[in-house]
């Protein structure tokens, strides 16, 4: 291995711990308690070298979020791959969508309520934002019905999974009612 090689192994593990630690961090604290100077201080790296990887918190938010979608897309292909029909599959989707936001309230607001400088919906959007919609589209698209672009389904459907998230968190829905609600999302507007 070539010295430059081993530096750019380097940089990647400083690379991967700062995420995580934020990511921990976050989880255990909330994003308010994520600072360069808290984590610099967590990975025992200074506040420069920390820099020399992420510009600010913005940077480490967005890392943080492709790290997430990466792991939502497994999960929503995990949940559907043995589900046996539409039907079955959408339900798995959704609760699998709902359980993901659930396990990981820090890492889902990088991804879709704090400004971590990613694009959407654009011909620049990160790869792993690209295959976490295509996760919810593969088993979204064939529900969509006759007429309807699968795409502008796929988002329908995944802003009221997203509603039902961000309501569920906020204490306005009661958490019990959360599988009748997945129901009622699968009965009606996916009509399987």
């Amino acid at each position: 291995m070539s010295v430059q090689e081993r530096k750019e192994r380097e940089r990647a593990g400083r690379e991967r711990l700062i995420v995580a630690t934020a990511r921990e961090l976050a989880e255990q604290q909330g994003w308010d308690a994520v600072t360069t100077r808290r984590l610099a201080e967590r990975i025992e790296y200074s506040q420069p070298v920390l820099y020399s990887h992420f510009r600010g918190k913005r940077e480490i938010i967005g890392a943080v979020a492709l790290e997430g979608a990466a792991e939502m897309a497994a999960a929503l292909r995990a949940a559907t791959s043995a589900a046996d029909g539409p039907r079955t599959r959408v339900t798995a989707l959704a609760r699998a969508y709902l359980d993901f936001a659930e396990r990981n309230p820090a890492v889902y607001d990088a991804m879709f309520q704090l400004d971590g400088g990613l694009a959407f919906a654009h011909e620049d959007t990160p790869e792993a934002l690209k295959d976490a919609f295509a996760a919810l589209l593969e088993n979204l698209g064939e529900v969509a019905g006759d007429g309807v672009h699968p795409a502008l389904f796929t988002e329908t459907f995944w802003a009221a999974l997203h509603g039902l998230t961000t309501l569920t968190r906020a204490r306005r829905l009661p958490p019990e009612d959360t599988d009748r609600r997945v129901e009622l999302l699968v009965d009606r507007l996916a009509m399987v």
